[in-house]
């Protein structure tokens, strides 16, 4: 079959997770026979077209404009002229699969001019990301959400507990819906050259310091905050042989100040952005990776960190209880809570041949629940139900 991707970030754009989950799952799809055409955004000197694992990779121009919502526009206007000219002179496709609200309009669009199922994958919600609706902004983006969710003739989501926030906060039917877990593939964290370890270590840590780490955005949700509430414990515990390793760009300058107010400052290191290769190199000398996410649809994080072989330390929010098994591999703590999140870290960082048993628990679980093979093959059957379903209608 013909397929028509929509997603607003492709690597080397990356925003969330929506650019690994894309980059990971259509080569898969490739694989098993179908032809991919994935429209995207411009970035820095990525060329327009080119084709990467056999994905046909397409970055349109967009209007810039200071107003995210009025780029938005914009980003619509150049996917929707881009995709019906590819439909044109590519031939007819079979159908469109669209990656949250932001492409909505254009995959809508789309969709109606040519009379072509569409399917849609929502990542997350506006209104889980902020327990609620309560701005113009919130009605403005959950609206959008709802659009393209009704347009869908089938929904995917990334775990059991978005299918049950899609259908509460969308008013998605539940038999709309298909639960398909991200994935990852582990054998790119197999690829680190050699290098020093501890020279490479000594760049965040003292010798004898356990590192614990938290790599993704400094958001809110992300409950970085609860980490730092937790550190005063935890370094009690430690006898002070501990260091808290905070990886990503955005401001920090609130978790900073919240650091030396708890008189932990000299014990944080926040990295800014972080190469993938000196991310890579980092894993292999951490102790112990957490994400205490106060709302998280799935947590590809957690299995980036199974595949570096690092033992996790995760709350309850969200899908991520999902991904991550409580104490076979993992440690789950309660969301907002600093006195649980310390208490999970301290069982890793005090039982060095338990967090070995989780990590190799962990690891196994990569192949049998999270391959990107095995989601390829499910996606794959999603869309021929779609198919077949789309056959049996007249369309006019």
């Amino acid at each position: 079959m013909k397929i028509l991707v929509l997603a607003w970030e492709f690597p080397p754009r990356i925003v969330g997770g929506i650019a690994r989950h894309v980059a990971e799952l259509y080569p898969e799809i490739v694989k098993l026979g179908h032809e991919v055409h994935l429209i995207t955004v411009e970035f820095g000197e990525a060329p327009l077209y080119e084709r990467v694992e056999g994905v046909h990779i397409h970055r349109v121009q967009v209007a810039p404009s200071q107003d995210f919502f009025h780029w938005i526009v914009n980003l619509n206007e150049s996917m929707g002229c881009h995709g019906g000219k590819l439909i044109l002179e590519e031939g007819q496709f079979d159908l469109i699969h669209a990656h949250d609200w932001l492409v909505g309009d254009a995959a809508i669009a789309l969709k109606h001019n040519f009379k072509l199922p569409l399917i849609t994958t929502i990542h997350a919600t506006e209104f889980g990301r902020y327990n609620g609706i309560h701005t113009d902004t919130h009605h403005y983006i959950c609206g959008k959400e709802k659009l393209i969710a009704f347009d869908a003739w089938r929904v995917i989501v990334c775990s059991d507990y978005m299918r049950r926030e899609v259908e509460r906060a969308l008013e998605t039917p539940w038999d709309k819906m298909d639960v398909i877990y991200n994935g990852i593939r582990p054998e790119k964290k197999r690829r680190v050259p050699e290098f020093d370890h501890q020279t490479f270590r000594r760049r965040f840590a003292d010798d004898g310091e356990k590192i614990v780490y938290y790599v993704g955005r400094m958001t809110y949700e992300k409950g970085v905050s609860v980490l730092l509430n937790a550190a005063p414990k935890i370094l009690r515990e430690m006898h002070d042989y501990a260091k808290f390793v905070i990886i990503g760009g955005g401001n920090t300058d609130h978790l900073r100040r919240q650091a030396w107010d708890l008189g932990i400052g000299h014990k944080c290191y926040f990295t800014g952005f972080m190469s993938d290769v000196d991310l890579d190199r980092f894993q292999t000398v951490a102790d112990c990776a957490v994400f205490p996410s106060l709302y998280e649809p799935f947590g590809i994080v957690a299995l980036e960190s199974f595949a570096a072989r690092v033992p996790v330390v995760v709350s309850n929010a969200g899908g991520l209880p999902e991904v991550v098994r409580h104490t076979k591999t993992g440690i789950v703590t309660d969301a907002n809570n600093p006195d649980s999140l310390a208490w999970g870290i301290l069982e890793v960082l005090k039982n060095t041949g338990y967090a070995q048993w989780l990590i190799d628990n962990a690891y196994e679980d990569l192949e049998r629940r999270f391959s990107w093979v095995k989601i390829a093959k499910q996606t794959e059957g999603v869309y021929g139900r779609v198919l077949y379903e789309r056959s049996q209608v007249a369309w006019f």
